[in-house]
C-alpha cells in the first residue's frame, strides 16, 4: 500500500430528516489523496428539531474517534483537523485515547509509537465546563448500550430491580439482542454503522490493521443518542478487571480493554463535560465488580442462558447473511480466550450439564484449550488480548468450581489441581477478593447502591 503524510479529518455532516451522520477522512501527500467516508444512521423514524451546541462538539469527538480505523492503515506523521479545533487539553485526551486505544496494535505490528500520536490545537474558546452533576434517581431516562453478552444483561436486572426501565441501545441488528430485549421487557433501538468499502480493499492489499478502542466510538456515539433523544445517562457495563492491562510494551502497559478502563471512564467524563459541555451521564455500573462477581450474577438468570453469548468469534459467524433462526445456533465457538474464560466463571455456579448445553460441550474436557488456560490462569505467557478477567479471578473460579466437585474429571481441572493447587497458600481469600466489590468507581452517587 502507498504511504501518505498527512490524515486529514476532513468534515463531519448530520441530515436529521434522513437521520444520517457522514464522517469524511483523507490520507494525503503532495500529489494525491484517498478519501474515505463513513455513515452512521441514527435510530428511529422522526427527523430532529433542535440542534444545539452540545451535538455539534458530541459530532466533532464521533469524527475523531472514527478517525482512528482509517489513520492507522498507515499511520501518517502528520494531523490535520478541519471539522473543528482542539485545546491543549482536548488534544492531550486524544492523543491518550489513540496511543493507547491502538496499544495492542502497536504491540502486534511491533510499531515504534512514541512521539508518534500528535493532535493538533489552538487555543479556542469552549463551552464552559459544567459541575460534576449527580441527577437524579427517581424517574431517570437511562439508555443502556448492550453487547449480547452476560456483562449488558446484568446491568439491565440490576436497574430493573430498582424499579428502572431503561432504554436498549445496540449497533447493528443481530436476532440474539432481539431476543433479549424481549425477554428483558425493554424497548430496544438500533443504530447502524457503515464502513467506509475502501477501508476493506486496503485491508486486503496490506494496510496496517489491528484492534481500535471500539467501546471509546460506542461511548460517544452513545452519548450523541442521548442527546438527541434526551437520555439523562449512558449506562455502561464494564468491569474492573478491564483497568488490568496484558503485557508492557516500549515502557507502556498494553491493555485490550483499554477505553473499558476506569481511566477512560474518567477521561471521558470529564471530556463531556469540558468540551461538549453537556450534562448526560457517562458510567459503568458494573466497576465495582470482578468478571467472576458478574457471572455470579448472571447465572442467577437462567431465562438468558439461550440467547446470550460473549463470544466475539462466534458473534462474526452468527450475524452472516446466511445465518438461521436463533434456536439451534450455537453461540459459542468453544476455542477462543473469551469462550474459555467465559465457561470458567460460569462453571464457578452452574452444573456441568448446564454448562454444556448452554456452550454446546463441556470446554474443561477439551485438552485442545489447555493451553488457553494456562495463559488465563497465570501459569504460562500472559492474559491473552481479549476482554477477559485477571488470572487471580481464574483461580477463583476454579477453586470455586473444584468445591462443587462435577468437573474434577476434566483435563482443564486436573490441569488445575495438579500445576496449580498445590502452590495456593489462602484459597479462601483468593475467592473473598474477587467478589469483594472495588471502591474504585466513577458511579455518581444516586446509582451507586445499586451495585451489590
Amino acid at each position: 500500500m502507498k504511504h501518505f503524510d498527512r490524515f486529514i479529518f476532513d468534515k463531519v455532516d448530520f441530515d436529521p430528516a434522513s437521520r444520517e451522520i457522514r464522517l469524511h477522512y483523507a490520507l494525503a501527500d503532495s500529489t494525491s489523496d484517498m478519501r474515505f467516508m463513513e455513515k452512521i444512521i441514527l435510530p428511529g423514524n422522526s427527523p430532529f428539531s433542535i440542534l444545539h451546541s452540545q451535538l455539534d462538539a458530541a459530532l466533532f469527538a464521533l469524527h475523531l474517534i472514527g478517525g482512528i480505523s482509517y489513520y492507522k492503515t498507515c499511520l501518517p506523521k502528520k494531523m490535520e483537523i478541519r471539522s473543528g479545533v482542539l485545546n491543549k487539553k482536548q488534544a492531550a485526551f486524544w492523543n491518550a485515547v489513540y496511543e493507547n486505544g491502538l496499544g495492542e496494535f502497536f504491540y502486534k505490528n511491533n510499531i515504534d509509537f512514541g512521539g508518534l500520536i500528535q493532535f493538533p490545537f489552538e487555543n479556542p474558546p469552549h463551552p464552559n465546563p459544567l459541575p460534576k452533576g449527580e441527577g437524579g434517581l427517581e424517574g431517570g431516562k437511562l439508555l443502556v448500550p448492550i453487547g449480547g453478552g452476560k456483562d449488558s444483561i446484568v446491568t439491565i436486572e440490576l436497574l430493573k430491580k430498582v424499579g428502572l426501565q431503561p432504554t436498549l441501545l445496540r449497533m447493528g441488528h443481530h436476532p440474539l439482542i432481539e431476543e433479549e430485549a424481549k425477554i428483558a421487557g425493554l424497548p430496544l433501538i438500533t443504530l447502524e454503522r457503515h464502513l467506509s468499502p475502501l477501508l476493506f480493499k486496503l485491508n486486503e492489499e496490506g494496510a496496517l490493521n489491528g484492534h481500535i478502542p471500539i467501546t471509546a466510538y460506542l461511548s460517544i456515539v452513545s452519548v450523541i443518542v442521548a442527546i438527541l433523544e434526551g437520555f439523562d445517562a449512558v449506562v455502561m457495563s464494564n468491569e474492573r478487571s478491564a483497568n488490568v492491562g496484558n503485557v508492557t510494551f516500549k515502557g507502556m502497559e498494553i491493555n485490550h480493554q483499554w477505553s473499558k478502563g476506569l481511566t477512560f471512564e474518567n477521561m471521558f467524563q470529564e471530556y463531556l463535560r469540558d468540551a461538549v459541555g453537556t450534562s448526560v451521564q457517562y458510567f459503568s455500573l458494573l466497576r465495582p465488580l470482578s468478571e467472576l462477581h458478574i457471572a455470579k450474577i448472571f447465572s442467577q438468570h437462567p431465562q438468558y442462558f439461550d440467547c446470550a453469548t460473549s463470544c466475539n468469534t462466534n458473534w462474526r459467524i452468527l450475524t452472516s447473511e446466511k445465518r438461521s433462526a436463533v434456536s439451534g445456533q450455537k453461540k459459542w465457538c468453544g476455542t477462543c480466550p473469551k469462550c474459555a474464560f467465559v465457561f470458567a466463571c460460569l462453571a464457578a455456579y452452574l452444573p456441568t450439564k448446564t454448562m454444556t448445553e448452554m456452550f454446546g460441550g463441556n470446554l474443561f474436557a477439551d485438552g485442545a484449550l489447555l493451553p488457553l488456560y494456562r495463559q488465563l490462569l497465570g501459569i504460562e505467557g500472559f492474559k491473552p488480548f481479549e476482554c477477559v478477567g485477571t488470572p487471580e479471578e481464574t483461580i477463583a473460579a476454579f477453586l470455586l468450581a473444584h468445591q462443587r466437585g462435577d468437573f474434577d474429571d476434566t483435563v482443564a481441572m486436573n490441569m488445575f489441581m495438579k500445576d496449580l493447587l498445590p502452590t495456593l497458600k489462602d484459597r479462601h481469600a483468593l475467592i473473598e477478593d474477587a467478589l469483594t466489590p472495588s471502591k474504585e468507581h466513577a458511579i455518581p452517587l444516586p446509582y451507586s447502591s445499586i451495585t451489590p
